[in-house]
C-alpha cells in the first residue's frame, strides 16, 4: 500500500536483517538471542551486531538473562510496545472514529462522532483531524512517538492509488480523499485501505482469525462489505474493489441502489434499510417496544436483544438475506472461516442462527463442512484497530516508519 506522506522515503533503507529480528521479537514479545540465532541460522556475532542497530530504538530492551543450558545465560530481548503509537481512523458512512494504540493494538484512546460522512467531505476531514488532536492530548508523548496515521474508507480503495475514493459511493467527495493535510501536520506515513478489508487485518491480528489463512469477514451497517484473506494475505482484486459483496444482487427486481444496479445486498440488510423494514412492520404492531424508542439500528439490536418480536423478526429477515450472500461467498471462495462484524455482530446467536440454516440450505456439502460461521469478537472498535494495525504491519516491514531515534539503525 503506498504511503500518501513519504515521511522516511529518501533515507537508507535499514538491513533486511534488522527488520526480520524486530518482526521475530514483536511477534514472540521475549526471546534470546540465541533463539534468534539458532531460528534464523544466523551466527551469534551477527545477531549481535543488528542488536547493537536495534536497541538505540527503543523498540527493544535488554530484560535480564534467561535459564542456562550449560553455556553463558542467554540474554533475553524484549519488545516495548509502548515505545510507539499510531492513529486508526474509522471513516463509516455516518461516522468518524479515532483509535489511538500501541504497537501491540492496545486502545490507549478512544473518540467518535456520528457524522454525514457520504455527503460532507469538508467537515469529515475537519472532524478527523479534531479527533487525532483529541487522542493524541490524552497522552503527552503520543505526538512525539507516532508512527503513522491508517485510515479505513467506507468504498473501495486501489492500492496503486489510495488517496483516491470512489464517485459512485462517495460522490460527494468528487474522487479525492482529501487527507494528505492531515500527515503533514504530524510528518508521519498514512496509509489508506477499504474498511473491510481492515476489519479483516483486525481479525488476522487480534481477533477470530488469528492463525486462520483463509477467511472472509463481513461487515454489515450502514453499507455492507466483505475484507478476504487468501492463505495469509489480503485479497484486493486487480483494481481494490474484491469483496464488495453489498452490491451482490439479491433480488434483480428489487430496489434500486447507489451503484446503479437493483436489489443489492445493501438494499435489503444495511442500517437504513433495516430500518425502513422495521417501520412496515410497526404498522401492523402497535405493542412493540419500538413505538417508544427512537427508530434507529441500535434500537432495533437492543430491542431484539429483550426478544421484541418486530425487532427478532427484522432480525430473522435480514439473516435470510445475508445468508443467501454467504451461501454463495463460501461455494466461490471456500473459506474456512466466515466473521460477521458490524453492529448487527453484538446480536450473536439471535443473527447466527437463522443465518445458519440459510447458509446451509443454500451450499455445497464440502465447503460448509470447511466452514465456520462466528461473529466478531472486537466489537465496535475493529474497524479503527485494523487501520492502525495497517500501519503497524508497514513500520515492522519498513523500519524508516518509525519515528527517531530509528535513524540509528544501521543501513545496507
Amino acid at each position: 500500500m503506498k504511503r500518501a506522506v513519504p515521511g522516511h522515503a529518501d533515507s537508507p533503507r535499514p538491513n533486511a536483517l534488522s527488520e526480520t529480528v524486530l518482526r521475530m521479537i514483536w511477534q514472540e514479545r521475549r526471546i534470546s538471542r540465541a533463539e534468534i540465532a539458532r531460528r534464523t541460522g544466523l551466527s551469534r556475532s551477527t545477531v549481535t551486531e543488528v542488536m547493537d542497530s536495534l536497541l538505540p530504538t527503543g523498540l527493544v530492551a535488554e530484560v535480564g538473562v534467561g535459564p542456562s543450558r550449560g553455556g553463558r545465560p542467554p540474554i533475553v530481548l524484549e519488545f516495548s510496545d509502548e515505545a510507539g503509537c499510531i492513529l486508526g481512523v474509522d471513516m463509516g458512512a455516518a461516522h468518524v472514529a479515532v483509535a489511538l494504540t500501541d504497537l501491540r493494538g492496545h486502545v490507549l484512546a478512544w473518540k467518535h462522532r456520528h457524522h454525514p460522512v457520504r455527503t460532507d467531505p469538508e467537515g469529515t476531514r475537519a472532524l478527523i483531524s479534531e479527533l487525532c488532536a483529541e487522542a493524541l492530548a490524552e497522552h503527552p508523548d503520543a505526538r512525539r512517538s507516532l508512527v503513522g496515521i491508517g485510515v479505513a474508507a467506507p468504498c473501495p480503495v486501489d492500492p496503486q492509488h489510495p488517496d483516491h475514493f470512489s464517485e459512485i459511493v462517495l460522490p460527494a467527495w468528487k474522487g479525492r480523499s482529501g487527507l494528505k493535510a492531515i500527515a503533514t501536520r504530524y510528518r508521519v506515513p498514512l496509509l489508506v485501505d477499504n474498511d473491510a478489508n481492515l476489519g479483516a487485518l483486525a481479525e488476522r491480528w487480534w481477533g477470530a482469525g488469528r492463525g486462520v489463512d483463509d477467511f472472509a469477514y463481513v461487515k454489515v451497517a450502514t453499507g455492507v462489505g466483505s475484507g478476504h484473506f487468501v492463505q495469509g494475505h489480503v485479497y484486493r482484486g486487480a483494481t481494490g474493489v474484491a469483496g464488495e459483496i453489498g452490491h451482490l444482487a439479491i433480488d434483480p427486481q428489487g430496489k434500486p441502489c447507489i451503484c446503479g444496479l437493483r436489489g443489492c445486498l445493501v438494499t435489503l440488510v444495511g442500517a437504513q434499510e433495516l430500518v425502513s423494514r422495521a417501520k412496515e412492520l410497526l404498522a401492523k404492531n402497535k405493542r412493540s417496544i419500538l413505538c417508544k424508542d427512537g427508530l434507529t439500528i441500535e434500537a432495533i439490536e437492543e430491542a431484539a436483544l429483550k426478544g421484541d418480536a418486530v425487532a427478532l423478526a427484522v432480525v430473522r429477515e435480514a439473516a435470510g438475506n445475508l445468508g443467501i450472500a454467504i451461501a454463495g461467498l463460501l461455494n466461490l471462495m471456500n473459506p474456512k472461516l466466515v466473521i460477521v462484524g458490524g453492529g448487527i455482530a453484538r446480536l450473536g446467536d439471535l443473527l447466527l442462527e437463522p443465518l445458519r440454516d440459510v447458509i446451509r440450505n443454500r451450499t455445497l456439502v464440502s465447503s460448509l463442512a470447511a466452514a465456520t460461521v462466528k461473529t466478531s469478537e472486537l466489537g465496535p472498535r475493529s474497524i479503527a484497530v485494523g487501520a492502525a494495525t495497517l500501519v503497524l504491519d508497514a513500520a515492522l516491514a519498513d523500519l524508516r516508519l518509525f519515528p527517531a531515534p530509528l535513524s540509528k539503525v544501521k543501513t545496507a
